[in-house]
């Protein structure tokens, strides 16, 4: 898939102007007082030098987290939708909406590395449709892990394939796009969208990588959990699991769990990684996942940026040079 400039501001018009969002994307005096519709958001700024002809840059957003219910689903999801609105502050659409008003106006494209919603509801799903399909040609992106949770009364949530599997049709008809392997080209540059809300990759999408990398373009890998090197691995140990601890007080190498355990044991992952070190064609990884910002960097091409999460109005600008 390849995206325009001119259909990019096209769309996001759209959808600012004829969905939900345009009440939400004005300033809202409850939110700063006197103070401007953009100051809320709180973006950082990165830069991505390649070499291109024409510079572009993209707005890199995640972790909306979404919790939107209504009367289609059952009262178990209604309750859980209005718990974990309070979790994540009730304004995520808010956030969403101001991101999207600031990208039309500052930014070339949109790239969002999943959780757009935090569970399956006919409200959220409807809500991505919405969102992408009114949005087609300027919003590129991936599913994160909260996409494939459905949340029914005395499910588990396993954090295996087989889990995920169960939700790809119906996610399959909300994303516009291949949920496991997406290519967008932008700006010259080969957007690779995969899904490993698990933190593993398959073979099949090494396979689909490698038939990409012969294209000759340069590449940036997107999606939801970050490859867990050394810094971003002790930074999200030191987020997640020692709250409270000063830095020097944590272990010198944090307990290998979840996310982190699965890509050091799972073989195509670790040989995934290896490739990737080593492809001069990789310029950037963006991911999300984490809810905070830190950046490492991956190999001697490429810096692996974390964008923190949308639903605190968290985003990032990434100038492409």
């Amino acid at each position: 898939m390849t995206i325009a400039r001119r259909k990019f501001i096209s769309s996001l018009g759209g959808l600012v102007a004829a969905s939900s969002l345009p009440s939400l994307a004005k300033d809202d005096p409850s939110l700063f007082g006197a103070r401007g519709v953009y100051e809320r958001l709180n973006l950082s700024y990165q830069h991505v030098h390649i070499g291109l002809a024409k510079p572009f840059s993209i707005l890199h957003i995640s972790d909306t987290h979404l919790t939107e219910s209504d009367g289609r689903d059952i009262e178990f999801k209604r309750e859980f939708a209005e718990k974990r609105r309070r979790t994540f502050g009730g304004r995520q659409q808010a956030a969403l909406a101001s991101s999207l008003a600031w990208a039309k106006e500052n930014v070339d494209y949109v790239l969002h590395t999943g959780d757009l919603i935090d569970f399956q509801t006919e409200a959220n799903l409807d809500f991505v449709r919405r969102c992408y399909g009114e949005a087609a040609g300027f919003m590129f992106g991936s599913t994160g892990n909260h996409e494939y949770q459905r949340r029914l009364p005395g499910e588990q949530i396993r954090n295996t394939s087989e889990y995920n599997a169960m939700s790809a049709e119906a996610l399959g008809k909300a994303f516009p796009f291949d949920i496991s392997f997406q290519s967008t080209v932008a700006g010259g540059v080969n957007f690779i969208s995969i899904e490993q809300t698990y933190g593993f990759v398959t073979e099949k999408q090494v396979e689909r990588f490698h038939a990409e990398a012969k294209k000759g373009l340069p590449m940036v890998l997107c999606m939801h959990v970050p490859f867990y090197t050394d810094h971003i691995s002790r930074a999200a140990a030191k987020f997640w699991r020692y709250r409270g601890k000063k830095f020097a007080a944590m272990p010198a190498v944090p307990e290998t769990l979840g996310d982190v355990k699965r890509q050091t044991e799972d073989p195509v992952t670790r040989g995934f990684l290896a490739y990737l070190k080593g492809e001069p064609l990789l310029k950037a990884i963006l991911t999300g996942h984490l809810h905070l910002a830190v950046q490492e960097r991956f190999s001697p091409t490429a810096v692996q940026y974390v964008v923190g999460g949308n639903f605190m109005f968290h985003g990032q600008e990434i100038f492409f040079t």
